[in-house]
């Protein structure tokens, strides 16, 4: 492993791998299938894309997360690994041209959807391609027992078929032993192949609490917390309301959710991650891709639908290996409420066929039209036109996405791109015949040299405006025109959804939904949602052994840090802790954090627990300066 080692130094600047990872590139690198389970935050990335550095051709991965995929190559690009992906939001042309790169040029990786492996311009240019690597990311997406099956996994079989000597990469960081056999079977494995870490998390406490009043619960866990903390929601507006509520506690906060604009997301997240902001409320478009190893505590003010999505969610706190916690908020009715949203999800198949017809209709496309361009989708305007529920609509989209017919991006951002397709000498006689493009041809080449001639480049139009003196749209409007002269390829910025048929229009009436894969789904969904309710009711099973089995983990061993390992406070125990309190709070006021840092000789969850009860029965107060004192003092 020494020439991996040295690969992973010079690009990655890592002495050594993280367990599994050394066994798993071990694996790849001779030439064997491989499901690979690892936590998450257990470096899944690395597996694939050391062994591609080390060899001659390209990887294709395959990855059901937009935002993922553009992280990921992002971050190649910034190391100078050429990689590229496609999605949704990109002309046919561009397409054209990244998969050109990938046959001519020296692309080592080619990030793409499911759904793009049935295009028939990809397919076309598989076989040309030097592909040494099949890499499947979320891998349980594949198997009808996942919790996010998706019925397009199921092409990555044929792709198979056509790349018999390439082996294939499974990836995965929740898998019952379900999910794992089919996975196999699904990917035709050569071998049954499985290196796995344990799921086990000893430096992370799982609690589950029963509360009537979650906000003063959540308010005294992030108090009573030094350290950075995410806390997870289910809807957007509670993302904002929770978000005041602990801005008004006098906690540094910010909220993250799917609705906010590209430039508000990417600053928040940027606060949060560089401990600006101490608290992220977000929904769970938060989250995937973002590695803060700081994480202290993690909090579910939901009930989340499932473990899988829990377990993912959770594993963001305590990175570093150092001790995290991971609550979940927890009230009678919540399985119930989950339960009725859930099968508002799964809406009559007639009415996916009435909204397939509607969005042909919307966007004038006749049947048997091919079409690789994306669309801007607005999903009220659209609703409104043929006078149908906007929350009725999205869930049909996302099952007409299920099926494979559609893809649909809920939040998009791509920035403005611009290319060149005419040299050097052709552009520099167009200037000198044009002197009123000449201005915004100079700042381009200024600001991005001749990589404009090879690849599309982001660029901002307002940066160039501001440069010249101008306004955005003459820019716009330039660099538009310089398209339609032939001199490149213009992509404006985009910001709204993106929607896109992935096959030729259909006769709406034509569709087929496979009905039993569709309510046996459906029912699922509700076992799921049946089995972390199980997780949340237990309270005499350690919590890391429950989630343990449920992966298909046996262990006996207690994790001694959980919830339900530590024994409820006996009655003495809590005077012992109320009584230190009140001695401290006697001497002076002071934060839930100083308060647990004075009293080291009790646990931090015993004393917040322990003045919740004292808030709650008014014998202590929080002051003007959100301290805690005695309430006969303050009289």
């Amino acid at each position: 492993m020494d020439a991996a080692l040295e690969v992973l130094r010079r690009y990655w600047g890592y002495d050594s791998f993280r367990p599994v990872q050394d066994q798993i590139i071990q694996s790849v690198l001779e030439g064997k299938d491989t499901l690979a389970l690892m936590p998450t935050g257990g470096g899944k990335s690395i597996c694939f894309q050391v062994p591609t550095m080390m060899r001659a051709g390209m990887s294709l991965v395959i990855s059901p997360l937009i935002a993922l995929m553009k992280d990921q190559v992002g971050q190649l690009q910034q190391l100078n690994i050429k990689a590229v992906a496609i999605h949704s939001g990109m002309s046919s042309r561009e397409i054209d041209i990244n998969l050109d790169n990938c046959i001519y040029g020296d692309i080592k990786f080619l990030y793409l959807s499911p759904e793009r492996l049935k295009s028939e311009l990809f397919r076309s240019r598989l076989a040309k391609m030097d592909v040494q690597l099949l890499v499947v990311d979320e891998a349980h997406c594949i198997s009808e027992w996942g919790f996010d099956f998706r019925p397009s996994y199921r092409n990555i079989a044929e792709i198979r078929e056509r790349l018999p000597q390439v082996p294939v990469l499974a990836l995965t960081a929740t898998a019952t032993k379900e999910v794992r056999d089919d996975i196999l079977e699904q990917l035709k494995f050569r071998d049954n192949n499985l290196l796995n870490k344990s799921f086990a998390r000893s430096n992370l406490s799982y609690q589950v609490n029963l509360t009537e009043d979650k906000i003063g619960m959540l308010i005294n866990l992030v108090k009573g917390c030094d350290g950075s903390v995410l806390v997870y929601v289910n809807t957007r507006k509670k993302c904002r309301t929770i978000s005041t509520t602990l801005s008004r506690a006098g906690i540094k906060v910010g909220h993250y959710h799917g609705g906010m604009k590209p430039n508000e997301r990417s600053q928040i997240q940027d606060l949060w991650l560089n401990d600006h902001v101490r608290v992220m409320v977000a929904t769970n478009a938060f989250g995937m891709g973002i590695n803060k190893p700081n994480v202290r505590l993690v909090v579910h003010h939901d009930m989340p639908d499932h473990i899988e999505s829990y377990y993912q969610e959770a594993g963001r706190a305590g990175r570093d290996g150092d001790h995290a916690e991971a609550v979940l908020l927890y009230q009678k009715g919540d399985a119930e409420q989950i339960r009725e949203r859930k099968l508002t999800e799964f809406p009559d198949l007639s009415f996916l066929r009435e909204v397939y017809q509607h969005l042909a209709n919307y966007y004038q496309l006749a049947v048997g039209s091919v079409v690789d361009d994306s669309f801007e989708f607005d999903l009220e305007d659209f609703a409104h036109k043929f006078q149908l529920r906007p929350l009725e609509v999205y869930h049909a989209i996302r099952k007409l996405k299920f099926f494979g017919y559609l893809e649909l991006t809920d939040e998009f951002f791509q920035p403005a791109q611009f290319r060149f397709t005419a040299d050097h000498l052709d552009v520099y006689e167009f200037q000198v015949a044009n002197a009123s493009f000449d201005p915004v041809i100079k700042v381009l080449l200024r600001l991005h040299g001749g990589e404009l001639f090879s690849s599309p480049v982001n660029i901002s139009e307002s940066r160039v405006a501001r440069l010249l003196g101008s306004e955005t749209t003459q820019v716009q409007n330039i660099l538009q025109s310089l398209q339609d002269r032939g001199l490149g390829i213009y992509q404006p910025r985009k910001e709204r959804p993106q929607l896109s048929f992935s096959t030729p229009r259909l006769d709406a009436g034509k569709l087929q939904f496979q009905s039993n894969t569709y309510y046996h789904r459906k029912e699922g969904e509700l076992r799921k949602l049946k089995a972390i309710h199980r997780y949340v009711k237990n309270q005499r099973v350690c919590r890391s052994i429950q989630l343990l089995e449920y992966f298909g983990e046996i262990s006996d061993r207690r994790c001694g840090i959980c919830d339900v390992c530590r024994e409820p406070l006996s009655e003495s125990d809590f005077e012992v802790v109320a009584s230190d309190i009140r001695q401290e709070l006697t001497r002076s006021p002071q934060t839930l954090i100083g308060l647990c840092g004075n009293l080291k000789q009790h646990h931090r969850i015993q004393v917040a627990q322990t003045v919740q009860y004292l808030l709650d029965q008014g014998e202590i107060v929080y002051d003007k300066l959100e301290r805690l004192s005695i309430a006969d003092l303050l009289a």
